[in-house]
């Protein structure tokens, strides 16, 4: 059974661990380029066989992050000065996708996990939507995912962002579920590069602040849940949006 113990991190693991089943980790609240060179370790430490497969959660400090979808810059719209003012940093990642934000109250999901029995990078774009969207069922919304874009929706609203890259088929970079966060900032960017949308959180569709460790555990009960399914199937690289 997968382990779902949630260890506190605030610095990189040792560089040569024992051998570890799956597990599910909790680095807090982060900077991003920190979290994105300790996750660059976990994905030399999954190929070097010296984890298992892990799924990591972490709060960013606010963030603008762009993937390396062509034309993703052009969607900041807030200026230098504005950026200071706010504190928002601005980040060119490695991951898939346009540009996003992180900031603290949204939940970010990396996992770091092997693709190796099963080469579809479409499939598991799809298992970590199928994840959000049976996690956002159990707590209260339904959420689905939108023809043509990769994330997931309430109607025209969207919830949670998607981007991943892939190293020698050890995956990285993930989600981001807007859970108590404030969406101010999403303002600043043309979220995704989705101009007929809006932005959305658990908080504001549910009138609540949502409590952040019940929402990591329902995230990471459902993805070891739906992880082994994942591996059965045939692989089958067409985009399996339903």
């Amino acid at each position: 059974m997968a382990s779902t113990t949630f260890v506190p991190a605030v610095t990189p693991a040792p560089a040569r661990p024992e051998p570890v089943e799956r597990a599910t980790v909790d680095w807090g609240r982060t900077n991003y380029t920190p979290a994105w060179h300790w996750q660059e370790d976990f994905v030399a430490r999954r190929l070097a066989g010296e984890i298992g497969d892990t799924l990591v959660f972490t709060e960013h400090e606010p963030v603008y992050t762009l993937g390396v979808r062509l034309g993703a810059a052009r969607h900041l719209l807030w200026d230098a000065a504005e950026l200071t003012r706010r504190g928002i940093e601005v980040i060119e990642t490695n991951r898939g996708g346009d540009i996003t934000y992180h900031g603290p109250g949204q939940i970010v999901g990396y996992p770091i996990l092997s693709l190796a029995p099963h080469k579809d990078l479409h499939a598991y774009l799809r298992l970590l939507e199928q994840v959000l969207i049976n996690s956002l069922g159990s707590l209260g919304l339904a959420a689905a995912r939108r023809p043509g874009q990769t994330g997931i929706w309430l109607g025209p609203r969207k919830i949670a962002a998607i981007g991943v890259a892939v190293k020698r088929w050890v995956t990285y970079h993930g989600f981001a579920l807007n859970v108590n966060n404030d969406l101010t900032p999403f303002a600043g960017i043309v979220p995704c590069g989705i101009t007929d949308g809006t932005v959305t959180s658990m908080r504001q569709e549910l009138g609540r602040e949502c409590d952040l460790a019940e929402v990591k555990q329902v995230l990471a009960a459902e993805f070891w849940s739906l992880l082994p399914r994942f591996f059965s199937e045939t692989t089958d690289h067409t985009d399996k949006r339903g």
